[in-house]
Order: C-alpha cells, then sequence, then structure tokens
C-alpha cells in the first residue's frame, strides 16, 4: 500500500469515530455527564402527611431550609407575594422527581386551599383568592419528589395573615389587621 492509502484509511477511521461520537463510552456504555454524582438519600421521611398526602421529609435544623412570606396589596387589588428563602433553591420545570437537600418547590395556600406551586421567589396572587375579610396566606417548601420538607415533625412554611377590605369601603379602622402599601403582612424566619 503506498503512503496516501495509508494516510485516507487512518483519516477515514478518525472521521468514523468523530461521527460515532461518545456513544458507549465510559462506564458500562452510560451516557450522560461524567461528573455526575449519583443522589445520596436526604432526610428520613416521616409519617406525618400534609392536606394531599404528601409526606414529611424530616432534616436536621442546620441543614434545613427557610422561607418567609410578605404580601402587599398593590392598586389593582391584586397581591404581591414575596419569598425570602435560606438554604434553599427553587428547581426548575423538568428536574428528576428525587429530593435533594435545599431543593425544590414552595407550594402557596390561601386559607388551606392550594393556589399555585412555585418556581420562583416572587407571584402576583390574584384579588379573587383573596375576598374580602381577613386571610392567612402560608407558603410550603417541597423537595422535587414531592416530599414536604421538615423539622422537628413540622413543615417548613410561613404564613401572613392579611385583609382585604370591601372596594367601596373607607379606610378600616386602625384596630384591624389590614394590610397598607407601607406596611407589608410578613411572617418571621422561625428561630433556632
Amino acid at each position: 500500500m503506498s503512503s496516501w492509502t495509508r494516510g485516507s484509511l487512518a483519516a477515514l477511521a478518525v472521521c468514523a469515530l468523530l461521527f460515532a461520537g461518545p456513544a458507549g463510552c465510559g462506564p458500562k456504555g452510560a451516557h450522560g455527564p461524567v461528573d455526575e454524582k449519583p443522589v445520596e438519600p436526604v432526610g428520613k421521611l416521616l409519617d406525618h402527611t400534609d392536606e394531599e398526602g404528601r409526606r414529611y421529609r424530616e432534616v436536621d435544623r442546620k441543614i434545613a431550609p427557610e422561607v418567609r412570606v410578605e404580601v402587599r396589596p398593590d392598586a389593582d387589588g391584586d397581591w404581591d407575594v414575596r419569598l425570602a428563602v435560606r438554604r434553599f433553591r427553587f428547581s426548575p420545570a423538568g428536574t428528576a422527581a428525587r429530593a435533594a437537600a435545599g431543593r425544590g418547590v414552595a407550594q402557596l395556600l390561601v386559607d388551606g386551599r392550594l393556589v399555585v406551586r412555585l418556581r420562583a421567589p416572587e407571584y402576583r396572587l390574584s384579588g379573587r383568592f383573596v375576598p374580602h375579610g381577613t386571610h392567612h396566606v402560608t407558603v410550603r417548601l417541597y423537595a422535587d419528589d414531592g416530599t414536604v420538607w421538615a423539622v422537628a415533625g413540622h413543615p417548613v412554611q410561613s404564613t401572613a395573615d392579611i385583609t382585604a377590605a370591601p372596594p367601596e369601603s373607607p379606610e378600616p379602622p386602625e384596630s384591624s389587621r389590614a394590610v397598607s402599601p407601607k406596611e407589608p403582612a410578613r411572617a418571621a424566619f422561625p428561630k433556632p
């Protein structure tokens, strides 16, 4: 064989390998990122469940996520909800359904009824969910597998009490717990 034929065959072999890509490479022909680590179990599953029957996932207070909710009325009759979290990251849509330390979604409940699952720290709550009267706006943290993050047998959550005044009514009396734009309803981080 001449040298140009050997060179052509070698180039053809390299091209074939490039087109084949990493298929079959890695341990047991695995595909995907090489540095991906297996997820270790996080916390301990308890028999306690939330209103939807989702089990609590107990974690130590030192590593547990925390949440605080702040609710402010806006000019359109809706409510701006903002969350402050510690040791917690919101998971994007499509995240695998397994518990990872400090990751997941938040559920927003009004008077114990689910309104929305949140993947971000801000939400505009429609006034139709908050009719005239006092209401409890609760935010609870969940792992990506649907379990409830919990500490000492209690869910990791925060509640703010808000009062919606009727549209035509004058200013509510000072004794009421109405929330004005200057004073948001807040729930503090739990004390350690």
